[in-house]
């Protein structure tokens, strides 16, 4: 196989959606300024293809990013950009993740034009959310608010909301932010009610091992602090094996020289959460995450997951709200 011949051009393969560009874009202007040519090379994955229904159907691990993998793989593009949320943490024999860049803004934010905050909600109100770690940190919280799956790009979602088929959406707040839309913010919804996604917010730079040029120059772009986050909530959720799908939320932050890392097991149903929370030196990342994935499991994490896996089996706040009514 081929290998990029010179790390003064680097070829970046992208998604198509405005996120996804942006975030390409932002990556390439930074190499930019290190001298290095960058050539955008578009790339189709199978979560753009397939925008209706919910993710889980279309397999879960991957769909925004192994299209892009394997194009590194077959050494189409040297460069890939993740939203590392998407990112399994499953190793690609051949790929590293050669740089993450200073984190956006972690939490997630409420959107609606009819209602001042989450808890302005009325019961029955329908929120928008194709996430089942939102969805089920929300239930925990407002059991009586319904949820609607809401997919698609961030303006096609904000049409849905626009268009009254939902009365407020749940969207990163990093993303809002990213694409210039931070003034359709309602509100940011505190950590406490909502923790973020593995890797929300952040960006993981995908290349091959084994092209040292171009790994070298993408980890200019590394931001300790960042990689150390995320590396620990990635580990988490490895030792927990519960996939990006599951209703698992992490928080890894450095604080003072100290990575702290807070991580949540919810039911799908909402009706149970666990929490756990560490801190240890940054350069023990992968052992912090295992340790708090350890705590989880110790209180009955493997359970709740497991739960995750059969969404149509009744759940005990479920069956509790029908024999209420």
């Amino acid at each position: 196989m081929t290998r990029n011949p010179s790390a003064a051009r680097i070829r970046l393969g992208t998604r198509a959606s405005a996120l996804a560009r942006w975030q390409a874009e932002w990556v390439a202007s930074r190499l930019r300024e290190l001298g290095v040519e960058v050539v955008l090379i578009p790339i189709t994955t199978m979560g753009d293809r397939n925008r209706e229904g919910a993710i889980g159907a279309l397999g879960g691990r991957g769909v925004f990013t192994k299209e892009l993998q394997n194009a590194l793989l077959e050494d189409r593009i040297d460069l890939a950009v993740h939203s590392l949320k998407d990112l399994p943490t499953e190793e690609v024999p051949g790929l590293c993740l050669a740089a993450v860049p200073e984190r956006g803004p972690v939490g997630d934010a409420f959107v609606s034009p009819r209602y001042a905050s989450f808890d302005a909600l009325p019961a029955g109100a329908v929120v928008g959310t194709g996430s089942f770690r939102r969805r089920a940190q929300l239930l925990f919280a407002r059991p009586n608010l319904t949820f609607h799956d809401v997919r698609g790009n961030v303006d096609t979602r904000l049409r849905k909301l626009d268009e009254g088929r939902c009365d407020a959406l749940i969207l990163a707040q990093a993303g809002l932010e990213r694409l210039g839309l931070g003034n359709r913010v309602t509100q940011q919804l505190p950590l406490a009610l909502l923790m973020p996604a593995v890797g929300q917010g952040a960006l993981g730079l995908e290349t091959r091992a084994e092209d040292r040029e171009v790994c070298s120059t993408v980890e200019k772009l590394d931001h300790p602090e960042t990689h150390a986050a995320v590396l620990a909530e990635r580990s988490l959720l490895a030792a927990l094996k519960g996939g990006c799908l599951a209703p698992i939320a992490a928080w890894g932050r450095v604080e003072r020289g100290v990575l702290t890392l807070s991580a949540r097991v919810t039911h799908p149903s909402g009706a149970e959460q666990l929490d756990a929370e560490a801190s240890a030196a940054p350069d023990q990342a992968v052992a912090l995450g295992r340790q708090v994935a350890e705590a989880l499991r110790a209180r009955g994490a493997e359970r709740l997951i497991e739960a995750a896996r059969r969404p149509d089996e009744p759940s005990p706040r479920n069956e509790a709200h029908r024999a209420a009514d």
